[in-house]
């Protein structure tokens, strides 16, 4: 180290050191290259060096350390030191714990129970200090913990529909049954509420592993992509989901067999989703391992223990099974018992022990000719059934979602038939052996076939066309009736009461605003009738019928609903796709015609007032004035203000209709604004007007109960409808799902 020649530090230095100061006396200033040259020169062989230089040591390329035990010493000091974290004023835990090894000390959750917003499934007992000092360590339960991801996103229903689910699978509410129904009405994130479930099972339980190594999710074939879509959208690249929707029986059955033969704690593809198709067909795959859980969606399918998919599902070894449906049947004891023996099996006995116990002595009790004793045994068997099933089923309306979606109007609008329907109408039903035979006291095959073709009339008198040229049975005769020159080749929307309803609403809808609208139809040929409305109007739409296969229904989808794309128009079969797709890139759905299943009709309308839903959604349900559709509507609407249940489907309607319902089927009301409207005896208006309450203040309906209001144009709301009032349109019922928050009459 230089020192300084201050003379003030020289002192100091002469002060404190005499040694030091004898060696400063002698140190003389290093000379300049000039002086150094001239010491050589003048013979002078010493160079002064100053004793504070440290002599440099000479390299060698030879390592200092060459036994070999100190070198792996020198080595293990160097990788046995505390990883640092390298991140400034880091307050952090100080990582030193080694990767891959296992914790030390009390077992603990997975996650924070005791963090802010936390959903707790399990809380192990509150155990005394003297407890907690006699328990085994290793074997504590601890909490179980939903993961902060989902739980931040959970509504409170969802949470509480979370927390049922868990407690139905890992038996804690039926002891010794792990299956439960997911019974919540459409829109209300039955989804979102079993992939949490799922994810929990796959990660933890009170033991401090893994509940399930597996998970299997059964869905219609349109629904596949869009559960993988779901799971990755909540769970990100958390998991790898396997979603067969498509490909040779062999390359199933290769996915299958590898999917069933993952094993152990970290399981590579823990989630399988496949089609109810697909799962019967390689049922025999699926069965020879086991799987931890299975949820099926739709689940209303399975009504029928009798059919293949019932039965292979039935078979799979697994015991903990969740069904969702948001239509739960209620209607028919023997379907309701074929869903929940699928799901807890025994729990209601078998099938001649539940009818012998329950069905019997209900039925009886029903019965108009039952006596007192029979009534009041049936009504206790119902409330002993209904006790024990809603033990495993969960159920919510969609009320509900009024606190988180927009507005939504449903309206029923009634649309008068053209001079031309009404003359090909009047000319069936004199024509009809159905209408001969009912009056005869006879009920054939040949009934549902004239109810078709009265439906399909409705629609437009196009759909007739070809029966009228072969002068089928009840249209003999009518294609004079058409105009000349008529082809089906080209559409005209004025011979067609709906259709003209229709096309008005879509040209009002596309000239003063950027809503889209989705039209739903039953029938496919009236998608065609659709298609060709767009072209003539020049309207972009894409079609989602049957023929489609999967992977590209997910991806119109998509694009239709992106705020950018350009397509004004969805058109739905609602037989293929009415079920769990999301459309709210739409705002306004047209049901073109109804279906004796209210079911099927309230699914395909569910479609656009989902989660997702930015603006304020209209409905327009479209009927022909005092036809067959408005005795269809009026029969879904006593079923479903008689009980939440769901009628058969369209084959079976003879079950339930009486000899006189079916005849009064058969029958045109030419004069009335709405046979419905005349139906429920409606207080409300007044001269044909509608009052803004009867005049004893009692409600408008009985059986509607749900319609709260009936309108005639001047109170009509809905500037859309309003404008195609004059088309076609005879009356409206409409129902505000937030009516008495927007103070409605």
């Amino acid at each position: 180290q230089r020192r300084s020649l201050a003379p003030s530090q020289l002192a100091k230095r002469k002060a404190g050191d005499e040694d030091e100061e004898e060696e400063e006396e002698d140190w003389q200033p290093p000379t300049s290259r000039k002086r150094q040259k001239a010491a050589g020169e003048t013979g002078s062989g010493e160079c002064y060096r100053s004793p504070f230089r440290k002599p440099l040591a000479q390299l060698t390329n030879r390592p200092h350390c060459l036994d070999s035990s100190q070198h792996e010493a020198f080595i293990r000091s160097i990788l046995s030191k505390p990883f640092k974290v390298p991140i400034p004023n880091y307050k952090g835990p100080l990582g030193l714990r080694s990767l891959g090894v296992k914790r030390a000390g009390l077992r603990g959750p997975l996650h924070d129970p005791f963090e802010e917003g936390a959903l707790v499934l399990y809380e192990p007992p509150v155990l005394s200090a003297h407890d907690q000092l006699k328990i085994d360590k290793d074997k504590a339960p601890v909490h179980v913990v939903v993961d902060p991801v989902l739980s931040r996103v959970l509504r409170p229903h969802q949470r509480e529909g979370v927390k049922f689910l868990w407690d139905c699978v890992t038996s804690r509410r039926i002891p010794g049954s792990h299956g439960c129904i997911m019974a919540d009405e459409m829109g209300l994130g039955k989804t979102l509420q079993c992939i949490t479930l799922m994810w929990t099972l796959l990660r933890q339980s009170p033991d401090c592993k893994p509940e399930i190594e597996k998970a299997v999710v059964v869905s219609p074939s349109s629904l596949v992509r869009n559960w993988y879509n779901e799971v990755e959208k909540w769970l990100g690249g958390r998991i790898q989901p396997l979603a067969i929707d498509g490909g040779s029986k062999d390359e199933i059955d290769r996915k299958l067999a590898g999917f069933m033969n993952q094993r152990g704690l970290r399981v590579p593809s823990p989630i399988l989703i496949i089609s109810y198709e697909t799962f019967r067909l390689h049922a025999e795959v699926l069965q020879k391992g086991t799987v931890g859980l299975v949820i099926c969606d739709e689940g209303h399918r399975l009504k029928n223990s009798e059919n293949q998919t019932y039965q292979a599902l039935n078979s799979l070894n697994t015991p903990r099974r969740v069904l969702i449906s948001g239509t739960p049947i209620q209607n028919d004891l023997l379907e309701y018992f074929s869903l929940v023996h699928f799901v807890n099996s025994g729990i209601l006995g078998t099938a001649q022990e539940f009818k012998r116990h329950f069905e019997m002595p209900i039925l009886k009790g029903r019965d108009a000719d039952a006596s007192e004793a029979e009534r009041h045994k049936g009504e206790e068997r119902l409330k002993e059934l209904i006790s024990i099933v809603n033990r495993c089923l969960i159920r919510r309306t969609s009320d509900i979602l009024s606190k988180y979606l927009p507005v939504k109007i449903e309206q029923v609008v009634c649309c008068r038939l053209t001079p031309l329907q009404t003359e090909l109408y009047k000319n069936f039903l004199k024509q009809a052996k159905p209408v001969e035979e009912l009056k005869e006291g006879k009920i054939s095959v040949s009934s549902l076939s004239s109810i078709t073709s009265l439906k399909k009339l409705c629609n437009h008198p196009a759909l007739i066309y070809d029966k009228c040229v072969e002068e089928e049975e009840g249209f003999m005769g009518a294609l004079g009736l058409f105009p000349s020159g008529y082809s089906t080749k080209s559409l005209e929307p004025q011979l067609s009461g709906k259709m003209l309803v229709l096309d008005y609403i879509l040209a009002v809808t596309k000239s003063t605003s950027n809503d889209k609208v989705v039209l739903v139809s039953n029938y496919t040929q009236t998608l065609d009738l659709f298609e060709k409305l767009c072209r003539n109007r020049r309207y972009l739409y894409v079609r989602l019928d049957g023929t489609m296969s999967i992977k590209k229904r997910a991806k119109i989808v998509e694009r239709f609903n992106s705020p950018s794309s350009p397509e004004f128009i969805f058109m739905l079969s609602s037989k293929a796709g009415g079920c769990g797709l999301n459309l709210i890139g739409a705002n306004r759905l047209v049901m073109f015609d109804p279906d004796w299943n209210p079911a099927n009709d309230e699914q395909a309308m569910a479609r656009v007032w989902r989660d997702g839903q930015k603006k304020m959604c209209y409905i327009y349900r479209l009927l022909s004035t005092g036809t067959i559709e408005e005795k269809i509507f009026q029969r879904q609407t006593h079923k479903k203000a008689l009980s939440s249940c769901v009628v058969d489907e369209e084959q079976d309607v003879e079950r339930h209709f009486s000899l006189g319902e079916l005849k009064e089927l058969f029958t045109l009301n030419e004069t009335t604004t709405s046979d419905t409207h005349d139906k429920i005896k409606c207080r409300r208006c007044v001269n044909g007007h509608q009052v803004r309450a009867p005049p004893d203040g009692s409600d408008c309906t009985s059986d509607l109960s749900q319609w709260q209001h009936c309108a005639d144009k001047r109170r009509l709301q809905d500037s859309v409808l309003k404008a195609a009032w004059d088309a076609a349109v005879t009356f409206t019922f409409y129902h505000h799902s937030h009516e008495e928050q927007r103070g409605i009459p």
